[in-house]
């Protein structure tokens, strides 16, 4: 008796190796694989501008150069551009995040050759009074920072905005993999038809840009959670979000198709390394502790051998 319906995945034709530089971009969704990634000790970097949701605020990350204007609300600066975590009471120190965020992803994007892209809503809220050179997409903002409702206004990208978007970006970087996903997470809040007409919009998008990039392909994390995994105990207890059990299944599934057997190995192994390195003892001062961290220690030493990037990754993942 089958009671679950499978997605079936083909295996990329471009498996994901240690030597890879990953950029993820897009939704909370993203940030959750990257720290999958990161417990494999993967080079692995994450949003730097903070969790983004709309493919257009995804490729202003990608072609901004300048810090953009910023707007006082409620005691905080805020870049439109951004997420909260770029807001501060002091106009300065917002500005120091927003041009270090600028910078990093700069840097990444230029030392990424796979960028794995997370598409969460196709829902979009414009500024109109926002007029600034830095936004390639006008009043297009990333983050409402909680602001009036009254200063946006609020619809729905066409599949063709997204595709005149997103082909230049993938056209000038050819030396690029792309990966694109599409959230599994579900935004009630624009109501459940909304919500599938704001997934059915991205779905199409991504379908025509890999159909036209031969360095883009589509992975079906949507899928996974929507149609195998149709059950709410795969989400968590906002129904909204997939639970830790969905990520990890979900996780699985992505690393049984973009990575060969043999790189499979080497994640279980570095990943029980991970995994040690970052267990806590109720008494670190016990002999049981001391002992276990010395074991930790000498597999570290025995793995730096033939990984001797370990050091540095290890760094990164803490």
């Amino acid at each position: 008796m089958n009671l679950q319906t499978t997605v079936h995945i083909s295996k990329a034709e471009r498996l994901i190796t240690y030597n890879d530089h990953i950029l993820l971009l897009g939704s909370c969704f993203a940030d959750e694989m990257a720290a999958k990634m990161r417990e494999c000790y993967m080079q692995v970097i994450s949003n730097p501008f903070g969790t983004l949701y709309n493919p257009l605020s995804i490729v202003q990350a990608l072609r901004m150069t300048d810090v953009p204007t910023l707007l006082n609300h409620n005691g905080l600066w805020h870049s439109m551009a951004h997420h909260g975590e770029f807001s501060y009471p002091d106009e300065q120190q917002t500005r120091t995040a927003v041009w270090n965020s600028i910078d990093s992803m700069q840097n990444a994007l230029h030392n990424a050759n796979v960028i794995i892209v997370t598409f969460g809503t196709a829902w979009v809220y414009e500024m109109p009074e926002m007029n600034d050179n830095q936004l390639p997409f006008g009043s297009i903002v990333a983050n409402c920072h909680k602001m009036p409702s009254d200063r946006f206004r609020r619809r729905r990208l066409t599949v063709d905005e997204i595709i005149e978007a997103w082909m230049p970006v993938l056209t000038a970087m050819p030396d690029k993999h792309w990966i694109f996903t599409v959230s599994p997470i579900r935004h009630l809040k624009d109501g459940l038809h909304e919500n599938q007409l704001s997934k059915a919009t991205l779905l199409m998008a991504v379908e025509q840009l890999t159909a036209h990039c031969g360095t883009a392909e589509y992975f079906p994390a949507y899928e996974i959670l929507q149609d195998e995994l149709r059950d709410y105990r795969f989400y968590a207890d906002d129904l909204v979000h997939p639970s830790s059990l969905a990520v990890e299944y979900i996780w699985e599934q992505w690393v049984k198709s973009h990575t060969s057997s043999q790189m499979q190995e080497e994640m279980r192994t570095l990943h029980r390394l991970w995994l040690d390195s970052h267990h806590r003892t109720l008494h670190p001062d016990s002999a049981e502790a001391v002992e276990f961290d010395k074991r930790t220690a000498q597999k570290r030493k025995e793995l730096a051998q033939h990984y001797p990037w370990i050091a540095t990754r290890e760094q990164s993942c803490n």
